[in-house]
């Protein structure tokens, strides 16, 4: 039996995971609702504008921010093809016109996507597991492809400040590796968000959940 290529990319849930499962698991173990509508009301989608979302998974976030302002153009951006056919299911279900691109959201959308596209870029639960280059990578990504005075918005697991939240957090490090996990734990996506050009960087609000805590970071590209 000829075995499958490794992915590039950790797959949603972690290798072992089955992405059937993710909604499942995301709104069990994350508190979904509560970040999700601290990410939405930060993020204040107008229409008209562009929003890219990376690492968009089956598009839960999209499919919200599209619902809520059907003027706005919403790309989603993920390098898993099994998983997008999942999310073109939610967003034809939910009667939503989505973008989709297949890619990692890193070097590799400069041709898909042009410089100054967007006016919003968000990310949410896909930096904790990248590697640290993976990670700076799609920062600045992110930064090129925003427009100046652009947003970008983060919500992720971040810095883990009790030991209830650490020991929480080894669930999603199990799944999703200690190594590339640790950066977040450390709370070090606000350094690497400045190192990417970004200002303005904020820490804007933690929710606890039952795998540690998720911050919400917003940061802004400066006016040219």
């Amino acid at each position: 039996m000829t075995k499958s290529p490794t992915p590039d990319f950790t797959p949603a849930l972690g290798p072992r995971g089955s992405i059937g499962l993710y909604d499942h698991v995301i709104a069990l173990l994350t508190r979904e609702k509560q970040w999700r509508a601290k990410l939405l009301a930060a993020l204040a989608p107008a229409n008209g504008e562009t929003i890219v979302d990376i690492g968009a998974g089956t598009a839960s976030m999209a499919i919200l921010i599209k619902t809520k302002r059907p003027g706005v153009r919403m790309i989603a951006l993920d390098p898993d093809p099994d998983i997008r056919l999942i999310a073109e299911k939610k967003a034809a279900k939910a009667g939503t016109d989505l973008e989709f691109i297949t890619a990692l959201g890193d070097a590799e959308i400069d041709d898909q996507l042009a410089p100054g596209t967007a006016d919003k870029v968000l990310t949410s639960l896909v930096l904790h597991q990248c590697p640290i280059p993976v990670k700076k990578s799609i920062l600045a990504s992110a930064f090129r492809l925003l427009k100046p005075g652009g947003m970008l918005l983060i919500a992720d697991y971040g810095r883990q400040r009790s030991v209830f939240m650490k020991l929480a957090f080894n669930l999603v490090r199990l799944t999703d590796g200690f190594d590339d996990t640790r950066a977040n734990k450390d709370g070090r996506l606000p350094d690497f968000m400045l190192n990417a050009g970004f200002s303005n960087v904020q820490e804007r609000s933690v929710t606890l959940t039952p795998t540690g805590s998720i911050s919400l970071y917003t940061a802004t590209k400066q006016e040219a």
